[in-house]
Formats: structure tokens, sequence, C-alpha cells
């Protein structure tokens, strides 16, 4: 690729806002990976990349998985066909009929750069990064952009950051039993507790919490989760180590809450 080295962030970071980003959360829980010796790391939820982009190291084996087919294409394509990327977006208007007509493609009718460059531009519109949602909100003090130079840094060191890492587009305990090492590190980031059909109805259920915990309590590997506090989640996670972190949600306005680090006992 071209390198504009000058627009470049210092580290990888996400191509777009997603709902649970862990903006907020990101630096606690570098540091906490960080502290925690591994050859391999993983991550079943990966999201946009809220925590993977922004590690400053790598293992000697990485693999990123979610659920969701556009976001597995999303990492592929990044790696593979950076240019292509770019190059479908650079048109890309902020608009509420762009909005609107995006919506209302089917994603399976488009090729993989086509069904990026799509998913992508959605998730810079919408309300909060929450997938599907049909919201285009209006911010006169925060206006949503397409800046063709800050798009292209963030493409080129998601690139740049994914050249090593396996991309898989599996279940979570498909992905989890496929990856369990003694040797290695889970980053774990579900829909919070409550919050399930926000990312793809059937994606993840309220009874796949209780599926997480049985599949956690006997991984070879060691383990980071992040959950929202919940009676439930701390019923269905308390016998594993619990770690209450202060953060702000910013959507709806700044507001104070507790969010849970789960980890593994050992």
């Amino acid at each position: 690729m071209n390198r504009t080295d000058s627009t470049r962030p210092a580290h990888a970071r996400p191509l777009a806002p997603w709902v649970g980003g862990k903006r907020g959360l990101a630096r606690h829980l570098v540091a906490r990976i960080a502290a925690i010796p591994h050859r391999l790391y993983a991550e079943p939820f990966v999201g946009m990349g809220g925590v993977f982009l922004r590690r400053p190291s790598r293992a000697t084996v990485e693999a990123i998985n979610d659920g969701s087919r556009d976001v597995a294409t999303l990492f592929r394509v990044v790696r593979h066909h950076p240019e292509a990327l770019l190059s479908e977006m650079r048109l890309q208007l902020v608009s509420r009929d762009d909005f609107r007509r995006l919506l209302a493609v089917p994603p399976e009718s488009l090729t993989d750069i086509q069904r990026t460059a799509r998913f992508v531009a959605l998730q810079r519109m919408a309300y909060g990064g929450k997938p599907d949602c049909s919201s285009f909100p209006v911010r006169p003090s925060n206006p949503k952009t397409f800046d063709a130079g800050v798009l292209r840094s963030l493409v080129e060191a998601a690139h740049d950051r994914l050249a090593r890492v396996t991309i898989e587009c599996l279940d979570f305990q498909e992905f989890i039993e496929r990856y369990d090492r003694p040797e290695g590190l889970f980053y774990l980031d579900p829909p919070y507790f409550g919050c399930e059909n926000y990312y793809g109805k059937g994606l993840f259920v309220r009874s796949d919490f209780e599926r997480l915990a049985a599949l956690l309590a006997r991984t070879k590997a060691r383990w980071l989760m992040s959950l929202n506090d919940h009676p439930e989640t701390r019923r269905l996670f308390g016998a594993f180590a619990v770690e209450e972190v202060p953060v702000t949600y910013q959507i709806g306005g700044p507001k104070p809450v507790v969010e849970l680090v789960v980890s593994s006992n050992s």
C-alpha cells in the first residue's frame, strides 16, 4: 500500500463505531492482557476490534472470530483488499438518503468488497454504532464525516496489524474449543446481558450465557471477559474472579457506570 505516514495513527484503531466498543475500558483491558504470559491470543467476539487493534504487542499465534458475517468479511477484506475497499468508499456521502439506501440493500447480494464498504458506511452513520440501526442521528456539534485521509490511515494500520492473524466466523463455542491451549489467552466481549439482539437476531441468545459459563469453567487457557454489572451476570460468573471497573457511557449523554472484568481463577 502507498503510505501516508503523517496521517497514520500510532497503533491500529477500529474503522467505525461499535456499540459496546470498549473505548472507555480498552486501556485497562490492554494492560491486564499484557500482564498475562501467553503465546496464543484469541478473541471469540471481536466486534470492531476495540481491544484487539489497540494492543501494542503481538502474540506468536493470534486469531479473531465473530459470528457476524459482516464483521468477519470486514477483517478479511481489510487484510487482503485494502486498496479496493478504499476505492469503493472514496465517493461515499454522509446523508440520510444514502443511509436509507444502504440499509435497504441485502448484504448477500453484494461482493465482499461492496459488502464491507456498505457495512463500514452504515456503522459510521448509524446511531451509537449499533448494527442494523435505522436511526440517522443529527449532531451539529459532532457531525459524521468520511475523511479520506483518516479512513486511509485506519485501513492501512488495520491491514498491517492483521498480517499474521487468523480470521474466523464460527459459533463462539466451536472457536474456543478449537483454539483452547494451556499457553493461550482468550479475551471475551460477548453481548451484554439484556443486549443480546443488538448485533443481529440469533447470533447470541440469553441461554448462551449459561453455555459460555460452563465452557469457560473447563478451558485450559487463561481468559478475561468484560460484562455489564447485572444480578444475572454476577450469578452466572460469580465463581470466577470478578473486578469492578468504573467507566462512563457516552451514548445519550455521560453516564457513570460499573462494568465487570471477569477472569479465570488460575
